[in-house]
């Protein structure tokens, strides 16, 4: 069944505005900062947070529409959820866990037990089924509060976090199982995160919040190669700025001026990737470029390169080797030539 969901929720001074819908099988990732409202809007899809106003749909079922006085409880909705910290009950076994929901919708021991077992069988763990949750690991956990969701034959699957509670190691492996587990599932999934890997890998579809409203929706090729704001523009790992466009002039808002290859004309983008950007101890000589002056305000190792952050006009990150670092003998507070090809910026309407 569709997901159609048109939310509007006041909590005290908090807004949520956000309009979305989702086919069956497929993932939409709520992605955005802290406070964005992302839980919110998961919550009041799970009916844990009634609408102030708009309309939530699964299918030909009305789940909330506070204009016609129509609320359909969590209990009555085929609505299955896994928490960040998975919320497994501590004194049942993992097979319990799974078949509570069937016991709660009424089903026999025996029948919700079998059901359980095979889900278990599922999710490769139906060797930890008499285990309690104090005895597994936190992939094992994650797996079996997966199964319990699944297990009441949802139309849709709700996802917070799923695998923020992993560890790096973890996370890499229970990553690549969800996926498996949300191309075998036929009904919609809703995913909340903060992790621009999990919603890129996990998700068909990405639909971004900021401060309450959506700021940027499409398929994550989409918004990775074209961000909309600075927040997408570094998850993503792009330098974004916003400026108007003459040929293949652009003025940024700043007031400093750059060049790109690719002419256009108005309100525009403009962006480059941190690896696009060399650095140097005097001003580079050679083929056109962008060129000025930056000063080094910030060195982390990011990956397998180093990220320097800069401030100049305009701001930027670039990413490049520690030999580089060695040899330009970056330190905070040091000036440099900043350099970036035309050739390597991209633009695009505002």
């Amino acid at each position: 069944m569709s997901l159609h969901a048109n939310l509007s929720v006041h909590i005290a001074a908090f807004k949520l505005n956000a309009s979305f819908s989702v086919e069956p099988g497929t993932t939409l990732a709520l992605l955005g900062p802290n406070g964005a409202g992302k839980t919110t809007a998961l919550r009041a899809l799970a009916g844990l947070q009634p609408l102030t106003d708009g309309l939530i749909e699964l299918g030909h079922r009305t789940l909330d529409d506070p204009e016609r006085g129509t609320f359909l409880p969590p209990e009555r909705r085929a609505v299955g959820v896994v928490f960040q910290d998975y919320l497994l009950f501590g004194h049942l076994s993992a097979m319990d866990n799974v078949a509570f929901g069937l016991r709660a919708r009424g089903h026999r021991k025996r029948e919700s037990n079998e059901a359980a077992l095979r889900w278990l069988d599922q999710v490769g763990l139906r060797d930890q089924a008499r285990q309690k949750p104090r005895e597994l690991s936190g992939g094992q956990a994650q797996r079996v509060a997966l199964a319990r969701a699944l297990a009441i034959d949802p139309d849709l699957l709700l996802l917070d976090e799923p695998l923020a509670a992993l560890d790096a190691a973890t996370r890499v492996q229970i990553r690549s199982q969800l996926r498996q587990h949300l191309d075998a599932y036929a009904g919609a999934t809703v995913l909340v995160t903060h992790d621009p890997l999990d919603a890129m890998i996990l998700a068909d579809r990405l639909l971004v919040l900021e401060n309450g409203f959506v700021v940027q929706e499409g398929t994550p090729a989409e918004v990775a190669r074209q961000p909309r704001t600075d927040y997408i523009a570094t998850l993503v790992g792009l330098n974004l700025y916003r400026g108007k466009a003459d040929g293949t002039s652009v003025k940024l808002t700043d007031g400093s001026v750059l060049t790109t290859a690719h002419p256009a004309e108005g309100e525009v983008f403009f962006t480059f990737r941190p690896t696009a950007v060399s650095l140097h101890r005097t001003r580079p000589d050679g083929s056109p470029r962008n060129t000025w002056q930056a000063t080094v305000s910030g060195i982390e190792q990011h990956a397998d390169t180093v990220r320097v952050r800069l401030d100049g006009s305009p701001d930027l990150l670039a990413d490049i080797t520690t030999a580089a670092v060695a040899e330009l003998e970056l330190v905070q507070g040091r000036q440099v030539w900043v350099s970036v090809k035309a050739t390597e910026t991209h633009t695009y309407p505002v």
